[in-house]
């Protein structure tokens, strides 16, 4: 069996031993055996007992996978050292540059290295590895043309900085319309003819294909790497990056850890979309992924959407990158006309129900005319079977708790109780209107596309959403009827975008209610040509609409900010979420050496996950961000230790996630 070696403690004595020794990580699951552990190298392994192969060894009597990290001639360890059982492959897939990044990622989230390793390593095709490497891609002749990037302040410096080597860091706010898939292409040729390699992450597979389509144009050796590829085909095309085949790598989440060498630039498109939040342990976000290996690799980084979150808003804030916008004028000669139901009191004396209706008079007028000019309509509705949570039923104003500003539920006896601190209001009124009566309600696509056939009769009525999510549509008179982030691209553009139920976006129960908001009105406003027109039926008061109003995404980012500093939520603090029984959640404070200044919020209960589970809890942990990684190291240390007592009550422990409301 191996032993461990010690590490920040005063080394023993070291001795010389016959033969050179492997320091692995096993791939475990348990937190206290997240450490290196040294074994004899056989004979027959030395020449391909390489650092970053795949190995087996015994640990506890059984066999186990795991990587060798480097190869020492002593040991501090003074008994007798167990021998590498196996040297899987002599393939070197885990490279210095990612250990390192893996080692980060784990303590950023309080996890351990082998989870991230899971993460960041397909596992292996011994089929594939024998093949024949494809003879290299030529890379055409970069071209290079600033003209697009000159829309934005600071953007041809921002090129130029990539091709003389530098690192620049910017969050890029892309104009409406923007083909930002060719800019993105653009900033990856910049830095490959250096001869350097790029990183770019999207959320989806519809978003893959396009930005793979455009870097093969400009690069030529690029590859696309997602989660529902095949493992030959996955492993392959990863293979591809880690030998040097590909010089951009094009990938959803996970694709941040591409082994790729001489990093120049890493990436990543709409940093607000849920799908860049890994859903398994230690649960790290792209985005963040992003930064880190950026900061240690000394790569170039960009943070871009039509969007911004506050997380990109706190780079620029903090001065660790920069902005990249356009001037005012150049976003109105871009934008088309956008406009709330009720925004001014002519427009209310025309229509008094215009703020209160689903599809108000003026929408119809603007679809009706859209449609006789031969051009498509986009209508753009929440998700099917989405319940937002409780909103009051007169005004629709969100149900928040008077105390921390959480989402409201109701409990079992009635009375209205906050999801965040568990405080009970039986006598809860709507902050707005002082209503009582309070509602949860959500309308479907699919229904929606049924009434606009029938108040439509003739037209043509298109449904993009669940399985049936369309990559785009012909031109023509048509009504696309979509869920959010399921809108299709209309050849030419859309002539009109109405955006229905934002009440519905808006009152969900989570911080990043108004951002989400903004972000899936803005991606589908970005899909109309700058003569066309966008209607959002939503209350013209709210920042969000404002913001969307006037195409500005920076200052609603800067609103978000000082509100989640206001209330002492991320980005402005670091959170940690503990899910799991109370007596699991009390075993693991017990154990932690918290920072002194944290402070708790709950425990309250999780909705179960079965008729039978009743007993999860949330509890919060939310300190100051410059005790974040103290936060992050304390709880490490206590899942490690309970791991050691085999204490039998999990707990899921979460950094900074997206879901805390």
């Amino acid at each position: 069996m191996g032993t461990h070696r010690p590490r920040g403690e005063t080394a023993r004595r070291s001795r010389t031993l016959s033969g050179q020794i492997a320091r692995v990580l096993p791939l475990l699951p348990l937190a206290h055996l997240d450490r290196e552990f040294d074994y004899l190298i056989p004979p027959e392994f030395d020449e391909i007992a390489k650092p970053g192969v795949r190995v087996r060894v015994r640990f506890a009597g059984r066999l186990v996978d795991g990587f060798l990290l480097e190869r020492v001639e002593s040991s501090d360890h003074p008994g007798k050292l167990g021998k590498l059982d196996r040297v899987v492959s002599g393939e070197q897939v885990l490279t210095p540059e990612i250990a390192e990044l893996a080692r980060s990622v784990a303590a950023r989230y309080a996890g351990t290295r082998a989870d991230v390793l899971r993460l960041a390593i397909p596992p292996r095709h011994a089929r594939v590895e024998a093949e024949e490497r494809a003879a290299p891609v030529p890379i055409p002749e970069v071209q290079r043309d600033d003209g697009a990037w000159q829309r934005y302040q600071h953007g041809p410096a921002f090129v130029a900085a990539l091709a003389d080597g530098k690192a620049p860091r910017a969050v890029w706010q892309a104009l409406p319309g923007e083909d930002w898939t060719l800019r993105l292409a653009e900033l990856a040729a910049t830095v490959v003819a250096r001869g350097q390699t790029a990183v770019l992450v999207v959320p989806d597979a519809r978003d893959l294909q396009r930005l793979a389509g455009a870097c093969t144009q400009r690069v030529g050796a690029v590859v696309a790497l997602a989660a529902d590829l095949g493992p030959a085909v996955r492993y392959r095309r990863w293979l591809a990056a880690l030998r040097g085949d590909a010089k951009v790598v094009v990938g959803t989440r996970s694709s941040v850890f591409a082994p790729v060498s001489n990093l120049g630039l890493t990436a990543i498109w709409d940093d607000g979309d849920d799908n860049h939040a890994e859903q398994r342990a230690p649960y790290p976000h792209a985005r963040e992924v992003a930064l880190l290996r950026a900061h240690e690799s000394g790569a170039a980084c960009v943070v871009a959407g039509y969007a911004r979150t506050a997380e990109a808003q706190a780079l620029v804030a903090s001065g660790w990158a920069h902005d990249l916008v356009a001037p005012r004028a150049t976003v109105r000669e871009c934008a088309p006309k956008i406009s709330a139901p009720g925004d001014s009191e002519q427009a209310l004396d025309r229509d008094p129900n215009a703020r209160m209706a689903r599809l108000p008079h003026v929408g119809f007028v603007a679809a009706r005319r859209v449609l006789a000019a031969g051009d498509p309509v986009l209508v753009q509705v929440p998700r099917a079977g989405y319940v937002p949570g409780l909103a009051c039923a007169s005004c629709r104003t969100q149900a928040r708790c008077r105390r921390c500003n959480g989402p409201m539920a109701v409990a079992a006896s009635q009375a209205m109780v906050c999801r965040w601190c568990g405080v009970t209001d039986p006598a809860y009124r709507c902050s707005a209107c002082g209503g009582q009566r309070m509602r949860a309600t959500a309308v479907g696509a699919r229904r929606t596309a049924e009434e606009l056939g029938r108040a439509f009769p003739g037209i043509q009525v298109v449904f993009s959403g669940g399985a049936e999510v369309l990559d785009a549509v012909k031109p023509g008179p048509k009504l696309v009827v979509s869920t959010v982030g399921a809108e299709p691209v209309a050849l030419g553009g859309y002539g009109a975008a109405l955006l229905v139920d934002g009440w519905t976006l808006l009152g969900r129960p989570d911080l990043r209610a108004a951002e989400e908001a903004l972000r899936r009105w803005m991606a589908a406003a970005a899909l109309v040509r700058p003569d066309g027109e966008v209607i959002v039926v939503a209350d013209p008061g709210v920042p969000a609409v404002q913001a969307l109003i006037r195409w500005d995404p920076v200052w609603h980012a800067e609103l978000q900010l000082a509100e989640r500093a206001e209330v002492r939520f991320p980005p402005a603090v670091r959170v940690a979420a503990l899910d799991g029984s109370e007596e699991g959640i009390v075993s693991l404070l017990g154990l932690a050496q918290l920072p002194a200044d944290t402070e708790q919020l709950g425990p309250v209960p999780l909705p179960a996950s079965s008729p039978d589970d009743h007993e999860a809890v949330r509890l919060l942990l939310r300190v100051p961000r410059s005790a974040g990684s103290a936060l992050a190291r304390s709880l490490a240390a206590a899942q490690a230790a309970r791991s050691a007592r085999k204490i039998d009550a999990p707990v899921r422990v979460r950094i900074d996630p997206i879901d805390i409301g």
